[in-house]
C-alpha cells in the first residue's frame, strides 16, 4: 500500500520549472514540465552535485546550471560525455495537488 504525502499546489511549481521541497525525510527538487507533469529527483546533480532544482527544466529533462549535465526527468540518467544517475521517486498529482510516495522516500533517508 503506498501512502503519499501532499507537497503542495501543483500551481507552486512554475511550468518548466521546479522547486525544492522539505520533506521529513529530505529535501527533493520537484518538477514540472509545459504539459503539467510532475517528477521528484534528488537535488544533487551527479556531476558535482549542483543544485537540479536551480537548473532548465526542457522536455522530459532538466539541465544542470553548473555545469551543463542534461538529467532525464523520468530515469535520473545523466546524459552527456560522462554517465551519473540521480535517484527518482514516484510522484502524482491529484485534484490539483503534488504527492509524493512516502515509502520512497523513507527508504532514501534509512
Amino acid at each position: 500500500m503506498t501512502n503519499w504525502i501532499d507537497i503542495g499546489a501543483l500551481e507552486d511549481v512554475p511550468a518548466r520549472g521546479a522547486r525544492m521541497i522539505k520533506t521529513a525525510f529530505g529535501c527533493v527538487a520537484v518538477f514540472r514540465t509545459g504539459d503539467d507533469q510532475v517528477f521528484a529527483l534528488d537535488n544533487a546533480c551527479p556531476h558535482k552535485a549542483g543544485p537540479l532544482a536551480e537548473g532548465i527544466v526542457h522536455g522530459t529533462k532538466v539541465t544542470c546550471p553548473l555545469h551543463n549535465w542534461v538529467i532525464s526527468l523520468e530515469t535520473g540518467q545523466a546524459q552527456g560525455a560522462d554517465e551519473g544517475v540521480v535517484n527518482t521517486y514516484p510522484a502524482r498529482i491529484e485534484e490539483g495537488r503534488i504527492l509524493l510516495d512516502a515509502a520512497c522516500l523513507m527508504r532514501r533517508a534509512a
